[in-house]
């Protein structure tokens, strides 16, 4: 919780560096709607984490059979704002852009054995108690590792760029995979990417498989933090992510990974 400053001789400056907050994201509102389309995002958030093959037609019926009064168009333009399209389908968090350089898809068939051989990058939409942001994270396949995430109230690329420059201070690695999304085609975002001799690889087109391991992120995320918490403030999620994060990181066991923590696979190679 930030204190303001004419009651602490803490800084809001110094606070936010203390608990690792970015100045300005104590300022930003989550992004809103009216009462019943929040209500209604809420239930296609839960809905879309289970079943991410749900298009708008799906999701339009589920939510009718509960007793939701709703048509098609308001349905396609909710998940539209959320980033949520049917998965042969993954998460439209991010729009192509057409005259912005496409990569090819580099990790087909390609065995992955190290830590910092392949980083990956995507979004999601982050439910809160009133309102809802993004988040973008930067993980490493190998070891399932978090490098960086960052929140944001829209979907311009700029946190996107705030994450890869983040998780550049924590390494490299010798690839970089995202989807197709304006975010990740940006030229600040390819440009940063390419001056550090990093090649670029991209999901197919409505190919969610492509990033499966940040897709199962997401959900354990939602499930495991977001869903139980339902936080009020972008401060508060934003500690209730750090906090997450690090217990992800150091404290989570995975399976995949011999019931070893993602840092105790990342940092022992």
């Amino acid at each position: 919780m930030m204190i303001e400053s004419s009651y602490t001789a803490i800084s809001i400056r110094r606070q936010c560096d203390l608990i690792g907050l970015n100045r300005s994201s104590l300022y930003y509102q989550p992004a809103g709607e009216s009462p019943l389309n929040l209500e209604l995002m809420r239930v296609i958030d839960e809905q879309y984490t289970k079943t991410p093959f749900y298009g708008w037609p799906r999701m339009t019926a589920q939510l009718q059979r509960l007793g939701y009064e709703v048509n098609h168009k308001r349905v396609q333009r909710l998940m539209q704002l959320m980033g949520l399209q049917a998965v042969y389908p993954k998460p439209r968090t991010t729009v192509p852009d057409k005259e912005n350089k496409i990569y090819p898809y580099l990790l087909r068939d390609l065995e992955i054995c190290r830590p910092n051989h392949v980083w990956a990058s995507d979004i999601t939409y982050i439910r809160m108690h009133q309102g809802f942001m993004y988040l973008v994270a930067v993980m490493d396949w190998f070891s399932r590792f978090v490098v960086a995430w960052e929140l944001s109230n829209t979907l311009d690329g700029l946190f996107c760029l705030q994450a890869l420059d983040r998780a550049l201070q924590e390494g490299q690695p010798e690839i970089f995979n995202t989807d197709q999304g304006v975010q990740f085609t940006a030229v600040a975002f390819q440009g940063t990417l390419e001056s550090a001799g990093i090649r670029i690889s991209m999901d197919g087109r409505g190919r969610a498989l492509d990033n499966v391991f940040v897709e199962r992120l997401w959900r354990s995320v939602k499930y495991e933090d977001v869903y139980l918490r339902d936080y009020e403030t972008v401060p508060a999620l934003h500690q209730g992510l750090k906090r997450y994060f690090t217990f992800y990181n150091s404290e989570r066991p995975h399976q995949s990974l011999g019931y070893l923590t993602p840092a105790e696979v990342h940092y022992a190679h």
